[in-house]
């Protein structure tokens, strides 16, 4: 579905891309190709997309059918408002609904699943509207220059803060989706921990008048981040399943004895 929203997005941008020094060069805006062979990659993707979406429990369609409507309309957002990135969020974010699912969860019928999958969802979301705003100070001249709008553009004097303001948004949401499923401290000092110590400093490094300082913090940085998090998480489940196996031996000890 990524790269289904990525042909969708140079299908949507094909006469404004060749007036970006960074999109110039992609296929279609160069002409390499054809508008009808994209949308036709574009059903190939998406049918593949179906495909995988079909192995998972029949809930996963029904929640994965929405985001269709968001990865098909984000590329306009920046045609009519500065802030695309939060378009965007909400569209790369789909992924933190859909573990649930995946995983057999009926969001809604469980209140603690359903406040988790807010709050994980929320904080998501601000973390690629910071990111991405990192990643639209690339453009911002060429942007300027052809009327396209971004979160950059619109806070270009603030952007620092407006970036800490989000991170501080992003871990206040990923605190609040560990105590929904109450995660162990282990969550919070290696998740939560990694990803305000790795966030403040992207924020601290990052020149956002060189392109080259933006690209290699947007590419990184979020490997940076998520990598922390996926650890923090990773630990925490493998304590708690320990936890889980010592109890479980503890009580058929027992129940020898007796």
């Amino acid at each position: 579905m990524r790269g289904a929203g990525c042909t969708i997005n140079d299908l949507w941008d094909r006469n404004l891309d060749p007036y970006v020094e960074r999109t110039r060069h992609r296929p279609i805006a160069r002409g390499v190709v054809s508008t009808s062979n994209a949308i036709a990659f574009t059903g190939i993707q998406l049918l593949a997309g179906l495909g995988i979406l079909l192995q998972f429990p029949t809930s996963c369609l029904i929640y994965g059918i929405p985001s269709l409507l968001l990865v098909t309309t984000y590329p306009l957002a920046k045609r009519f408002t500065h802030y695309p990135q939060f378009v965007l969020g909400l569209t790369f974010s789909w992924g933190a609904i859909m573990g649930f699912p995946a995983l057999g969860v009926d969001v809604l019928v469980d209140s603690a699943a359903m406040a988790a999958v807010a709050y994980l969802y929320a904080s998501c979301v601000s973390w690629t509207v910071l990111y991405d705003m990192i990643y639209a100070h690339m453009d911002i001249k060429d942007d300027a220059k052809i009327g396209i709008k971004s979160i950059a553009l619109r806070h270009e004097q603030q952007t620092k803060g407006v970036l800490s303001a989000l991170a501080l948004v992003q871990l206040g949401f990923l605190a609040a989706a560990g105590g929904a499923v109450d995660a162990s401290p282990i969550f919070y000092l290696g998740g939560c921990g990694s990803a305000a110590a790795t966030l403040g400093i992207m924020i601290w490094k990052v020149r956002l008048k060189e392109v080259s300082s933006c690209w290699w913090w947007f590419r990184n940085g979020a490997l940076f981040t998520g990598g922390g998090i996926a650890m923090g998480l990773l630990a925490d489940y493998s304590v708690k399943k320990y936890q889980q196996s010592s109890t479980t031996t503890n009580l058929a000890a027992e129940a020898d004895l007796s």
